[in-house]
C-alpha cells in the first residue's frame, strides 16, 4: 500500500524567537492608535489596527510538540505533511492542524464466545499493545475524525480521535480473533496429535494473530507491536462436561502409570525372591502373589495385612 505521509515542508520559526516578534509588534500597534487618538489625524489609527490584527492572528500559528506526538497540518482542507519536530514552534496560522499520539496503548478485550476447529464454544480473550504508525492513514484512510464526539468548541480534539481509533482496533482484533480461533481446535483430544491447538500452541496462534491483526489495522495506519492470548476456557454450557472428560483422561492416565509401575514391582520381587533362594514357588502360588500384589499396589484403599500362621504347602 502507497505510504502517502510525508514530513511538513511549510515555513517553521523558532517559537520563543516569534513570541517576542509578536509581542513587539502588538506593542508596536497599540503605541500607533493611541497616538493616532492623542496627537494626529484619525486615519493614523487604521495601520495600527492593522497590525494589531496581524498580531492576533499570528498568535494562532504556534505549536508545541511533545516526543512521541504529531501534527498532522492541512492547507484549507489539502493534506501538507505531517510535524514531528519536538518543542516550541510557529508555523503559518492558516494552516489547520491535528494533534495524534504516537505512544503504545493497550487494549485488552473482553472473552468472547467461538466456535473452535470441531465446533466447540470456547471463550478465548486477547490483548495488544498497538500504536500509530502512518498519520495519514489515521486521519484520512479511515473516518476516524467523524467517528470522534466532537469537543465543546465543536472541533474533535486528540483524545476523541484516539478513542476512535481504540474502536475500531477493537473491532478488527475482535474479527481476526475469531477467524484465527476457528482454525485451531481447543486441546489435543479434540485433534490428532500432531496438530497445534489452542491449548498447546500458544506461540503459533500468537503469531499468526498478530499477522491477521496487521494486515487488518494496516488500513489505519496502526502497527502491532505485541498481540496475546490472555484467556482461554470452554464456554460455560459445556465447561461441566469437558471438566469430566478431563479429569476422566487424567485418571486414566494415573491408572497407566499405576499399573505400569506395580508390574515392574511383581517382577522385581518375583526375580529377587527367585535370585536369592528365599521361597521356592509354584506356578500357582506365583498367580497368587501377583494377584495379591497387584490389588495392593493398585488399589486406592489401604491394604489390610492378613497373617498366615500355616505353611506354604498347606
Amino acid at each position: 500500500m502507497e505510504n502517502k505521509e510525508f514530513q511538513f515542508g511549510g515555513t517553521v520559526v523558532n517559537g520563543f524567537l516569534m513570541l517576542f516578534l509578536n509581542i513587539v509588534l502588538q506593542l508596536a500597534s497599540l503605541a500607533v492608535v493611541i497616538s493616532g487618538m492623542l496627537n494626529g489625524p484619525l486615519w493614523i489609527i487604521i495601520p495600527g489596527v492593522l497590525l494589531c490584527l496581524v498580531s492576533l492572528i499570528c498568535w494562532a500559528g504556534f505549536l508545541m510538540l511533545e516526543p512521541n506526538t504529531a501534527r498532522v497540518t492541512t492547507w484549507f482542507g489539502k493534506y501538507s505533511g505531517t510535524f514531528t519536530r519536538t518543542g516550541f514552534f510557529w508555523i503559518n496560522p492558516f494552516y489547520s492542524t491535528k494533534k495524534l499520539s504516537l505512544r503504545a496503548r493497550n487494549l485488552d478485550a473482553s472473552p468472547i464466545k467461538v466456535n473452535d476447529k470441531v465446533g466447540n464454544p470456547v471463550m478465548i480473550g486477547l490483548v495488544l499493545v498497538w500504536k500509530l504508525k502512518d498519520t495519514y492513514k489515521a486521519l484520512f484512510e479511515v473516518d476516524s475524525q467523524t467517528m470522534a464526539a466532537p469537543s465543546a468548541a465543536g472541533t474533535t480534539d486528540t483524545k476523541s480521535i484516539m478513542n476512535a481509533l481504540e474502536r475500531f482496533v477493537s473491532v478488527q482484533s475482535d474479527a481476526a480473533l475469531r477467524q484465527v480461533a476457528g482454525q485451531y481446535a481447543y486441546d489435543d483430544e479434540d485433534s490428532k496429535h500432531d496438530e497445534p491447538t489452542l491449548r498447546s500452541s500458544a506461540d503459533e496462534i500468537n503469531q499468526q494473530l498478530e499477522e491477521k491483526l496487521d494486515e487488518r489495522l494496516a488500513m489505519a495506519g496502526i502497527e502491532i507491536v505485541e498481540a496475546r492470548i490472555n484467556y482461554l476456557a470452554y464456554a460455560p454450557e459445556i465447561a461441566a462436561v469437558m471438566l469430566r472428560r478431563q479429569q476422566a483422561s487424567a485418571i486414566i492416565t494415573a491408572r497407566e502409570k499405576i499399573v505400569e509401575g506395580a508390574v515392574s514391582m511383581v517382577k522385581m520381587a518375583l526375580d529377587k525372591l527367585s535370585a536369592e533362594e528365599v521361597v521356592e514357588l509354584d506356578d500357582d502360588k506365583k498367580a497368587a502373589m501377583v494377584s495379591n500384589l497387584l490389588v495392593v499396589l493398585c488399589g486406592d484403599d489401604s491394604a489390610q495385612p492378613v497373617v498366615n500362621t500355616g505353611t506354604l504347602n498347606q
